[in-house]
């Protein structure tokens, strides 16, 4: 039997985060950005990569703003937010070539929110026959490729402008 080895995943699984702070308030925290996975920072908005991915290359979109109500934000971070997403969609396909997105907002825990006090949009790229029994078995997903790799690939290509 061959082993899969996803170390990563451990904290997520069995619970062992513990955040005092909110993982998404990093507005003066720009030093903390290749430790955080922060691929890009914008005036409102950053895009980060998810720490426990559902699928390579899963980004979120955040405003630096702490609020967890659509409605709170201003007009100006609401359209960043969307061009910050429009932007991601475009690196990800350009250089992961998935077949389709998923891009969502989670808001309240019973909406599914892993972090309900900080509005943020999910983009996780798919690709035809990317699902399979490991989740439901083995509570563990493939990702075909290093967290590190996938950051300091996507990171180059925001520092790009692109």
């Amino acid at each position: 039997m061959k082993q899969l080895w996803a170390p990563w995943r451990m904290a997520y699984v069995g619970g062992d985060v513990v955040d005092e702070e909110c993982v998404f308030c990093l507005r003066d925290k720009g030093e903390q950005d290749l430790e955080r996975l922060v691929l890009h920072r914008g005036d409102h908005c950053f895009v980060v990569m998810n720490k426990y991915p559902y699928s390579n290359g899963h980004l979120l979109i955040v405003p630096f703003r702490h609020t967890s109500s659509l409605e709170e934000l201003s007009a100006p971070e609401r359209l960043e937010l969307f061009e910050l997403l429009v932007r991601a969609q475009s690196v990800l396909q350009d250089m992961l070539h998935p077949q389709g997105f998923n891009i969502g907002i989670n808001l309240g825990k019973v909406g599914g929110a892993g972090v309900t006090e900080h509005v943020h949009i999910h983009i996780v790229p798919r690709w035809l026959g990317d699902t399979n029994f490991m989740p439901v078995f083995a509570d563990v997903r493939v990702i075909p490729e290093h967290l590190q790799a996938t950051f300091e690939m996507l990171r180059a290509v925001f520092k790009k402008g692109i």
